[in-house]
């Protein structure tokens, strides 16, 4: 485990190089200005209409910004028994979205969370430990959430099966969803067994299925996850349903917040009347929006997010070109304050901690 701590230490420092930053904030404005060039149109502006209620549209946005990073920080001083005083747990969760930001989507700041968590005082078993079970928690939340709105919900219209724009991108995007979700599916029930039932058993199978010659090169990063299971599944095996509970609150109401940000800024921006839109079908949308950028090659999924709004989220828009706009207002709100705070943040951090 040590070793893998002076790896992720390495890939740390290679995260604030410049470009790394730079990359995902300029694909992003590089698909906005695509778009915008092929699909705005004169007068569009002329449809939205700035009053009181814009204004108070944004600040709810940026408050259910502010709310989802206390979600993060609430979950994390529960499952670290209120190691970390509120500061510390600010400064772990910037450090973390940052890393995120700049990462992959599939990838994730995970990989650096164990470092984060570490050099802030955490044993390096307990900093695991952390980190899967907010890895649990967040899969937990996906899982439940999908049949729950495919149950209360028109599959058609949330599909886009309903629409002029379905088309054979809407029917692989469909597939693409279910595929993401039969994934997390097993990736949670393999994890809860690994965690709750049998550690030893899941790393051995681990190191089974990575043997197979396509898989090899990743054999020593499936031992060192085997090993963070078992580290973990000692801290949290016996944790009672009350601990579950609160962290699984604090988790569901992160995540929730997270998706009320799209809800918001249209509100902001709306041309209409007001209580026309369909705000549980906007959340739905963006459930499933985010399965999709899970799969995102770039930083942080830039660019292909926003395409992705203008794709599932444009039918509530009137104009291509607002829908443009507000995705880029979107992003502006909910991802590049993290480049930015991380920037600031993570060279005081290294620093100090190195």
């Amino acid at each position: 485990m040590e070793q893998n701590n002076i790896t992720n230490q390495k890939k740390l420092l290679k995260a604030i190089r410049p470009q790394r930053v730079i990359w995902p904030i300029l694909i992003g404005f590089v698909v906005i200005i695509y778009l915008l060039v092929k699909d705005f149109k004169p007068g569009t502006f002329d449809l939205v209409e700035f009053s009181w209620l814009t204004l108070v549209g944004i600040l709810v946005a940026l408050l259910m910004m502010a709310l989802r990073d206390f979600g993060y920080m609430a979950r994390l001083r529960i499952l670290t028994g209120n190691e970390f005083s509120w500061r510390k747990t600010f400064r772990i969760i910037m450090l973390w979205e940052f890393t995120s930001a700049v990462t992959p989507s599939a990838i994730g700041g995970t990989s650096f969370a164990i470092l984060y968590l570490n050099k802030e005082g955490l044993s390096l078993g307990k900093s695991s430990a952390v980190v899967m079970a907010t890895s649990f928690l967040d899969e937990l939340y996906f899982i439940i959430m999908l049949p729950l709105i495919l149950f209360i919900l028109d599959w058609q219209q949330l599909f886009l099966l309903d629409t002029e724009n379905t088309s054979s991108l809407t029917s692989s995007l469909i597939l693409l969803i279910l595929g993401a979700y039969m994934l997390k599916l097993a990736y949670l029930i393999v994890l809860s067994y690994g965690l709750f039932k049998n550690p030893r058993g899941l790393k051995w199978l681990l190191l089974w299925i990575f043997k197979l010659p396509i898989l090899r090169k990743w054999k020593q990063g499936a031992n060192q996850t085997g090993t963070d299971i078992i580290e973990s599944s000692k801290d949290l095996k016996n944790k009672n349903y009350k601990f579950w509970m609160k962290a699984f609150f604090a988790s569901f109401c992160s995540w929730t917040a997270r998706y009320w940000v799209v809800n918001s800024i249209l509100l902001a921006f709306w041309c209409c009347d007001y209580t026309t839109l369909d705000h549980i079908m906007i959340f739905a949308r963006q459930l499933l929006m985010w399965i999709m950028m899970l799969i995102s090659p770039t930083p942080g999924g830039s660019g292909f997010s926003e395409w992705v709004f203008t794709q599932y989220l444009g039918d509530f828009i009137p104009e291509a070109g607002l829908t443009i706009t507000l995705a880029l207002i979107w992003r502006l709100i909910s991802y590049y304050p993290y480049l930015f705070i991380g920037m600031y943040m993570l060279p005081k951090w290294i620093k100090k901690n190195f």
